[in-house]
């Protein structure tokens, strides 16, 4: 393959790690950040985002000879924000090109010699940018909100398999904390102004229990911030691509719950979580006075009542913290965390829920952020099977089931998880982003939630009674859009 030579200014796609390729421009690192040894890499600023990475040279494609490829290849409504910022940029870069030259002779000076600002485009050499004519795609403001995010870290390896250099620190995101109305605290990712920010990872010592879909991508984003981690799974296995990226290898959960300050898990449903607490070994008989226990599960609030008192019974400090999302946006950093009990505990998880998600929110005592992820999930679940009653109604009647979506993208309904979800079920693709099983488990534990509070969940109860019907049809290691192939059995 020949060759591509980039300069400073070049817009490009760069892929980085597990992240999709992402639109972006070749700029100069700060004087202070010193280039990976042994690899040719550019500095590349992410459009859409405030984040810069080295990118290996095979890494990278020039922008517009590829645009139509690459859009076609990632049709997430971020990847598409970003090309629309790329568009918005080339428009403004296009203006400021026609009127230089008549402000650098006014000023007496040439103004692609102004120093370079990372995190800003406005100073840097714009003349290598190609085709600048090219229409604008939307008037909207290419910076999306904080809440949609594309995170890459420069503490992301050049390489999967190699460690970054050490001056390769993450670029960093401030923690902006909105105290609500309704008592709730909700804390967010805001824009980094510089490289080594005000948030750093902390200095306590993290522990993590659980690398199934979720946890996986969590712990990967903990050490790419650059936490200290030490790692258990009931498949040890699993442990390995982490160790090889440099977490520490618990051999069992009191172990782990012993040695580390801070203590996650994130298994699969209540009897896993208890079992993990007070089981053989478990974080309970490792437990000391001051330590943190983080319980990441999606349980039911009895479960988590149970457990809270348990841990405090010990010394320790409790604090529930489901996540919403999937795997993608775990591997992305892009979950929404809801936490609830000791709120010095979710103070000092702070720059761990920075690291994997792009917003937490604090909902006060133990009990309630189990009772609201189970809410989340109950109407999630309810809305897929509608949609796969939907898609297969739509194929009954002689409907185009593409036609379907097409119309449904463009209507008040339209969201990426709808547009993933059936474009999954089209291509017969379940590979699992969120377990049918567990999504199942959530629809059951929400009704029997409804049942103590005296409140009906009829429709939930019936989207309950699809995706059993589609585990019976061994659909439970599948996408939650397999509920889908219960309606066509």
């Amino acid at each position: 393959m020949a060759t591509v030579h980039l300069r400073i200014g070049d817009l490009v796609w760069g892929k980085l790690g597990r992240y999709p390729p992402w639109p972006g421009k070749v700029v100069s690192p700060p004087k202070d950040l010193k280039k990976p040894r042994g690899k040719k890499c550019h500095f590349v600023k992410f459009f859409g985002t405030e984040d810069h990475a080295w990118i290996k040279v095979e890494h990278l494609k020039p922008y517009h000879p590829h645009k139509e490829e690459m859009i076609k290849l990632n049709k997430g409504k971020r990847v598409q924000q970003a090309v629309n910022a790329v568009e918005d940029f080339l428009k403004k870069a296009k203006g400021k090109e026609q009127n230089s030259d008549s402000k650098a002779e006014s000023k007496g000076k040439k103004t692609r010699n102004k120093p370079l600002k990372i995190l800003g485009e406005d100073d840097e050499d714009l003349s290598a940018l190609k085709d600048p004519s090219e229409k604008d795609l939307t008037d909207s403001d290419p910076e999306p909100s904080t809440h949609e995010r594309f995170r890459i870290q420069m503490g992301e390896q050049c390489s999967q398999s190699e460690k970054p250099a050490s001056s390769m620190e993450p670029i960093s995101k401030r923690l902006k904390i909105i105290e609500e109305d309704t008592g709730s605290t909700s804390i967010q990712a805001a824009d980094s102004t510089a490289i080594n920010g005000s948030i750093t990872p902390t200095d306590k010592r993290i522990g993590f229990l659980g690398l199934g879909l979720m946890g996986s991508g969590i712990v990967s984003n903990l050490l790419k911030m650059g936490h200290v981690v030490t790692v258990w799974n009931r498949t040890a296995e699993k442990c390995d691509l982490f160790t090889q990226e440099g977490a520490r290898l618990g051999r069992t959960p009191a172990e782990v719950a012993s040695t580390c300050d801070i203590t996650f898990s994130c298994v699969s449903d209540p009897k896993a979580a208890r079992d993990l607490v007070m089981g053989t070994s478990g974080v309970l008989q490792g437990m000391r006075p001051g330590n943190c226990y983080v319980e990441m599960s999606t349980v039911d609030p009895e479960t988590i009542t149970e457990i809270s008192q348990v841990i405090t019974s010990r010394g320790g400090r409790f604090l529930e913290a489901p996540v919403a999302g999937s795997q993608q946006l775990s591997n992305d950093g892009m979950l929404v965390i809801l936490a609830a009990g000791d709120r010095t505990v979710y103070e000092d998880c702070s720059s761990c829920f920075q690291a994997m998600g792009k917003t937490s929110f604090f909902l006060g005592e133990a009990g309630n952020a189990a009772r609201m992820m189970l809410i989340l999930n109950m109407v999630q679940g309810s809305f897929m099977a509608t949609i796969a009653e939907g898609l297969t109604l739509a194929h009954a009647t002689g409907q185009s089931q593409q036609t379907f979506l097409d119309i449904l993208s463009q209507g008040q309904m339209a969201s990426t998880f709808v547009d993933q979800k059936c474009q999954n079920i089209l291509q017969g693709n379940f590979k699992p982003d969120y377990y049918l099983k567990h999504i199942q488990k959530d629809l059951r534990l929400a009704i029997s939630m409804g049942d103590t509070a005296n409140h009906p969940t009829p429709m939930a109860a019936a989207a309950n009674e699809v995706y059993k019907r589609a585990k019976a049809l061994d659909q439970s290691d599948n996408d939650i859009s397999a509920v889908y192939r219960a309606y066509i059995h």
